[in-house]
């Protein structure tokens, strides 16, 4: 599956509030595995999850976290069952920073 538009906005908030690029596959697993659990938990159920999951210093806003449900619900939630982080690997690509001179 290619990498969409939502896709690329989520890696980008995801940026944002602090993910490094190459924990990214990991934090939406971990994010996937959460909404398994409870597919409808609010944003701040969200953080607590994740939190637990040993995503400490990481706290999603909303707008974050309804594009990663939009983006978990595009990929289909139930196919995530028993993947490992890789799974968003194959479509994952993180342009390096341009470097100024």
């Amino acid at each position: 599956m290619t990498m969409t538009i939502i896709d690329q906005k989520l890696i980008h908030k995801l940026i944002e509030n602090g993910v490094e690029a190459s924990l990214i596959p990991g934090f939406i697993r971990s994010l996937a595995n959460a909404f398994l659990i409870n597919p409808d938990m609010s944003h701040c159920q969200a953080n607590k999850r994740l939190k637990y999951l040993g995503w400490h210093d990481i706290q999603i806003d909303y707008h974050t976290f309804v594009l990663a449900i939009d983006c978990l619900e595009t990929r289909g939630l139930n196919q995530l069952k028993y993947k490992s982080a890789p799974w968003y690997l194959s479509s994952f690509k993180v342009k390096p920073p341009s470097i100024i001179q």
